[in-house]
């Protein structure tokens, strides 16, 4: 102890370092650590990492594992030749099903599951995934009904399944004989058990009343935004979701103003974790810009369906306990009166509470929010407070998400009556159109070709099928396709040399 008095800075860096080591400990112990957690890299041959996750390759996670098992009656992988300079290597890959097929996984953990599917469609020698048109399923709910991807983004789908039976199954069926399926990159996450409890508020036209029952309902996400604060993307949020900015929702932006917070969020024992939202969502809000008018946000959503609203509230601008109170209004109902976010807090500021509400939306179909002033304030400090809002639809009467349709109406069964044929004669054509234009694209770069014979290079000679990638021999088809790009290069080269 001499020492430390002679040297006050080696007495500072001890104190340092136990305060780290200690700080160290305490996040590694409220870390998450799912049970289950399977990424999978759908049609990859190598493992990709996005976002400091590694999404094992389901090449090396078919049926030869116990974990992870592929049936599907052929399985054909997918490269995209062309990708996007920006494109994660994880939407360069896809998995393609011509007849029902389905990835089974080995629940370790009964209960809540966060399933993510991604889809981001690219064309290749043969498939164009624009035109894939396909239903989804899992473990008895209707996930995706003759469903599309006909733009080039990435578009991630996101559920909430509870999960009692030892295996999760995803079912993927193609509408017709003419169609198929396709999917990218899937997740199935043990979910924590603080993310979805059994009771929220319903709220009707006559009143407030308790509503039993929700944990077990399939959810899918359809807004989860980060009110007054900016994108936070999955690398900041311990269950690698995607917050968006809250701007485009407004109804009136003059009516509010963007308020954040440097200090520390204050979780507690019993209360809302990190998992349930990130700090980055707590740490910013919005709040009433010096009017009475309340702040509403407009959400467009499909009729037919009852939907969890979960509003997130932090108490990031009060100076001291008790001084802010303000009511929640959903579609126009009083949904909470008088909200003392000191009293849901044990009395602490900068403490994260949340509340869940299931609505039925109404004509024209939108769910509304709104905060506004409370009678119990006082004029000098009215105000209101919002930091987070998130939307999920809750499955129909027929466990449905998408639809009046039931599971066993589209599994197993490709659709043969007049719409369906008329859908798939759609599919057709516009596939047909598709290689078209891929054929015109290539006279006009082989016209370019041949009055540039100094730019020509032969065409690719490494064609390989399917069947090949697995160590089988190719086809007399592939040797046929190989062949005629031999002889489709000796051509080019032969006219190329007659025109120098």
């Amino acid at each position: 102890m001499a020492n430390f008095h002679k040297n006050p800075s080696k007495l500072f860096l001890s104190f340092s370092f136990i305060f780290l080591l200690f700080s160290t400990l305490f996040n590694s112990s409220s870390a998450f650590f799912p049970s289950d957690n399977y990424l999978l890299d759908c049609g990859s041959t190598v493992d990709s990492t996005v976002d400091n996750r590694v999404f094992i390759s389901d090449s090396n996670s078919d049926s030869d594992s116990d974990s992870v098992r592929l049936s599907a009656t052929r399985k054909i992988s997918l490269k995209d030749e062309n990708p996007s300079p920006n494109s994660p290597s994880l939407y360069q890959t896809a998995r393609l099903f011509t007849k029902p097929s389905s990835y089974g996984f080995q629940i370790k953990s009964k209960g809540t599951h966060l399933v993510r599917l991604h889809f981001s469609p690219f064309s290749s020698q043969e498939y164009n995934l624009s035109s894939a048109f396909f239903h989804v399923s899992a473990n008895g709910f209707l996930l995706l009904r003759e469903f599309r991807v006909s733009t080039n983004a990435h578009v991630i789908k996101e559920y909430i399944i509870r999960v009692d039976e030892e295996n999760l199954v995803i079912s993927f069926v193609p509408f017709c004989k003419s169609s198929f399926a396709f999917v990218n990159a899937i997740e199935v996450i043990t979910a924590p058990e603080e993310l979805i409890s059994d009771v929220a508020k319903l709220v009707t036209p006559l009143e407030i009343e308790n509503y039993n029952g929700l944990s077990k309902q399939a959810l899918e996400t359809i807004y989860r935004i980060n009110i007054g604060g900016p994108k936070v993307t999955p690398f900041n949020d311990t269950l690698w979701r995607t917050w968006i900015p809250d701007e485009n929702f407004l109804k009136v932006s003059s009516f509010s103003k963007a308020v954040s917070f440097s200090g520390r969020i204050k979780y507690q024992i019993g209360g809302a974790t990190r998992e349930v939202a990130p700090d980055n969502v707590y740490n910013t809000g919005r709040v009433m810009n010096g009017t009475d008018f309340p702040i509403t946000w407009v959400f467009p959503v499909s009729l037919g369906y009852k939907y969890l609203v979960r509003l997130h509230f932090c108490d990031i601008i009060s100076l001291a306990v008790n001084e802010l109170y303000f009511n929640v209004f959903i579609n126009g109902y009083l949904a909470y009166k008088d909200l003392d976010l000191s009293d849901m807090t044990t009395q602490m500021l900068a403490s994260p509470y949340y509340v869940d509400f299931v609505v039925a939306p109404e004509s024209p179909g939108v769910v509304r929010v709104a905060i506004g002033p409370s009678s119990m304030s006082s004029p000098s400090r009215a105000n209101a407070i919002l930091n987070g809002l998130e939307i999920m639809r809750m499955n129909n009467s027929m466990g449905s998400l998408d639809g009046e349709f039931s599971v066993n109406m589209v599994s197993g069964r490709r659709s043969s009556g007049t719409v369906g044929v008329f859908l798939c004669s759609v599919l057709g054509g516009f596939a047909f159109m598709s290689l078209v234009v891929t054929a015109f694209m290539l006279l006009l770069r082989r016209s370019s070709i041949l009055k540039n014979p100094m730019a020509w290079s032969p065409l690719p000679m490494d064609f390989v099928d399917d069947n090949s990638r697995h160590g089988k021999p190719p086809t007399s088809a592939a040797r046929g396709r190989k062949a005629s790009h031999i002889l489709s290069s000796k051509r080019l080269e032969t006219e190329g040399k007659s025109r120098v």
